[in-house]
């Protein structure tokens, strides 16, 4: 006899709120009690027919949820995670996982105190492509140079976006913690310094925002590694993706299509190749092996990830899997990307604690 649905209540409906919903809508596995997302914002048709609320702790209230999907602006994170747990419910929620550190390990706290599953959307963790590129870039040893971007040429409705979630995250801070967490897969080693900058390229953003942002961060083994992420109308196209890893025996690159742009949501995922180096030479000076490419041309687009990332969910709650390990990372990659903001604000380098 198969087991029942678990029953979720769905929390924010946008660009990752709605591809979410869709794959819990698509996913026999899943049953949608309810939608919640803010007032004034329409419901995608496809998702019409179930309920809505415009008020969080009310729908938790009447739908008693087995899992809350949490993909809310992330001031709302903490907040909305914990209240969930204590009802009972199961959680989902997108990244970055608080606006603090000391949020964010209350809400790990809460997740084991109330033996509840908290899954935190990395979803770069369920791609094939991703996977494979950390698994190369571990294969040829550190210490490891570690290169990676995510710059968003961004105009209209996009820019709009990124405006709003400029009223309460950073690029540095809602990319960052993917690619950090990256960066954390690869060395495996704690972090031990932490440097940021950033710059307010326009007007349309609050004083205290930057819409340009780097971070660099040293590692306990010797590796190190930064990250740059810029929104906005101003940003270069040039070189806007840039995913690589070096390291004393070669290096490991993801190459993007040419006609791709920053704006496409599914560049932010896709890698098209992974180009993997060599280093040794031999004795004439010439390199002892060709590079090797790695054909990722039939990878899942966006939705799929999702529906990927909500079948891990699945099998976390029905298979009892320990997410102690998952929720630690979460949390570590938060702690790098805020402690590059306030590098950057404060312009000092920032020590972490082993």
């Amino acid at each position: 006899m198969s087991e029942r649905p678990v029953r979720v209540l769905v929390a924010g409906l946008g660009n990752m709120g709605r591809s979410h919903a869709l794959a819990y809508r698509r996913d026999p596995g899943y049953e949608i009690v309810g939608l919640v997302s803010r007032g004034g914002r329409p419901i995608p048709p496809e998702l019409g027919a179930y309920p809505h609320w415009t008020d969080f702790r009310a729908a938790l209230a009447q739908t008693r949820p087995d899992l809350a999907s949490i993909n809310t602006y992330s001031d709302s994170h903490a907040a909305y995670a914990m209240a969930a747990m204590e009802m009972g419910a199961h959680v989902f929620v997108e990244k970055p996982l608080a606006p603090t550190v000391e949020d964010a390990r209350r809400v790990v706290e809460t997740a084991r105190r109330r033996r509840r599953k908290l899954v935190v959307g990395y979803i770069l963790r369920h791609h094939p492509s991703w996977i494979a590129f950390i698994e190369k870039a571990r294969g040829l040893g550190g210490p490891f140079v570690m290169r990676l971007n995510l710059n968003q040429q961004s105009a209209g409705a996009q820019w709009e976006l990124h405006k709003r979630l400029m009223e309460t995250t950073s690029p540095m801070v809602d990319c960052g913690v993917h690619y950090v967490d990256v960066m954390c897969q690869i060395t495996d080693a704690a972090p031990v310094q932490v440097r940021g900058m950033g710059v307010r390229l326009s007007d349309e953003i609050h004083a205290g925002q930057h819409n340009y942002t780097h971070l660099q961060v040293i590692f306990a083994d010797g590796s190190v590694g930064w990250y740059e992420a810029g929104w906005g109308p101003m940003i270069s196209e040039t070189a806007f993706f840039v995913k690589d890893v070096i390291s004393p025996k070669g290096s490991v690159s993801i190459a993007m299509e040419a006609e791709s742009g920053s704006a496409d949501m599914d560049t932010h995922t896709k890698t098209s190749r992974i180009r993997t180096h060599f280093a040794a030479l031999r004795r004439d000076g010439r390199f002892q092996r060709a590079d090797e490419w790695t054909s990722t041309a039939d990878e899942p687009g966006h939705d799929a990830l999702c529906a990927r990332e909500q079948s891990f969910v699945l099998k976390a709650i029905r298979e009892d899997l320990d997410l102690s390990r998952h929720n630690e990372d979460a949390v570590r990659s938060l702690e790098i990307v805020l402690a590059a903001e306030v590098s950057a604000r404060e312009m000092r380098a920032v020590d972490l604690q082993a």
